[in-house]
């Protein structure tokens, strides 16, 4: 098999049900080299023919449209994140299957990795599937399988892919959160216009962006790119643990909006969800809070797109994912754009089909890689 592999792969997951014939005509493989590269990834069980149950009306040779095959084969999911790891079995078109979260406490790197080992294996057994691969997703600086610094954990150098290959025994890929959710986004997501020009920003604990030019997703040496943790936003002093104020993650992590809110008596404890849904409730004070991080995350947002400028700017931020008021105003505070500013395509489900995309997009790019 070969790039042409990938090709044919990636045809199916576009136009899926869809007839080899078509797939030649989309693709200018000829129908033999389509035949053949069907033949090979439908005995590793990526494709497979499906029954449209549609009567047959014409004379001759039946047409019988392929898909992917989205029962044999699945990938898991590992995503760290401040307060909790999820673990999530993900289809081959990037549905979760089935999602399992468990909370921690800013544990050490070591004991984190020892308790993601023991979990993976149980949580396979419990739904019975062998997965693909292993994909890692987690905030902060990711640089060839290796967490470079995750400062709102306290972790540096971090050697989480050769663990964790060791640990369980299968093929283990590891990424940043926004990266992954930009491959997601180009294989998966609602909007074609991803698959070549695009900045995906993430706001939670950790903020960071996603930069994809010619369809290529960029890390930058050491993994640093779309750092903007410390991007500097007006009228905001927050203080920072780098010394500075109104870094941006300082400003808009939903820890810091979480803390505000118990500090004003609108939740008990730190959690940004409580915080959203008291806002949902008409808790005025929620809102404002809610309102005023969009502010916020859209002044900074317009930065971006004046340096970047691209096609589409995808935002994952939960009081604009959930509250219309707050996606009109981040809307509104970046202003009239040739960029068109949309949601995540993946709703509650953004986390865990993050970590899945890790291993998935190297799946639909290298299908040799793959048993």
């Amino acid at each position: 098999m070969s790039r042409t592999a990938a090709t044919v792969l990636r045809s199916v997951l576009d136009h899926g049900p869809v007839a080899r014939s078509t797939i030649a005509r989309l693709t200018g493989l000829s129908a033999a080299t389509v035949t053949k590269q069907y033949a090979e990834l439908a005995e590793r069980g990526l494709v497979r023919e499906v029954d449209t149950r549609i009567p047959r009306v014409t004379i001759g040779r039946p047409h019988v449209p392929v898909d992917i095959d989205v029962d044999r084969h699945v990938v898991c999911g590992v995503h760290i994140a401040y307060g909790h790891t999820t673990l999530a079995l993900v289809d081959l078109r990037g549905r979760v299957v089935a999602e399992e979260r468990e909370t921690h406490d800013r544990p050490e790197a070591g004991q984190a990795l020892r308790r993601i080992a023991e979990r993976v294996p149980a949580f396979l057994r419990r739904h019975d599937r062998v997965p693909l691969g292993v994909g890692v997703a987690t905030g902060g600086r990711v640089d060839g399988g290796t967490i470079v610094e995750h400062s709102q954990l306290g972790w540096k150098d971090v050697r989480i892919k050769e663990f964790l290959t060791t640990a369980l025994d299968t093929s283990v890929q590891v990424e940043s959160h926004s990266r992954a959710l930009a491959r997601a986004e180009q294989l998966f997501g609602d909007d074609p216009r991803a698959r070549t020009s695009l900045v995906h920003l993430f706001v939670g604990n950790v903020v960071d962006a996603a930069i994809v030019t010619g369809g290529v997703v960029h890390s930058g040496p050491g993994g640093a790119a779309g750092d903007i943790a410390h991007l500097r936003l007006r009228g905001d002093d927050t203080p920072c643990p780098c010394g500075g104020t109104g870094c941006m993650q300082a400003a808009v992590a939903d820890r810091t909006i979480a803390e505000r809110a118990v500090r004003l008596g609108i939740v008990r404890e730190p959690l940004v969800m409580d915080v959203v849904a008291a806002a949902e409730r008409g808790d005025r004070r929620a809102f404002d809070l809610l309102r005023g991080r969009a502010r916020l995350v859209g002044q900074a947002t317009r930065l971006l797109l004046d340096v970047i400028n691209p096609d589409l700017l995808v935002v994952v931020e939960v009081g604009s994912m959930f509250i219309p008021e707050c996606w009109e105003v981040l809307t509104d505070e970046i202003g009239s754009r040739s960029t068109e500013v949309i949601r995540s395509s993946f709703g509650r489900n953004v986390l865990s089909v993050a970590a899945g995309a890790v291993v998935l997009s190297q799946l639909y790019g290298q299908p040799t890689y793959f048993p």
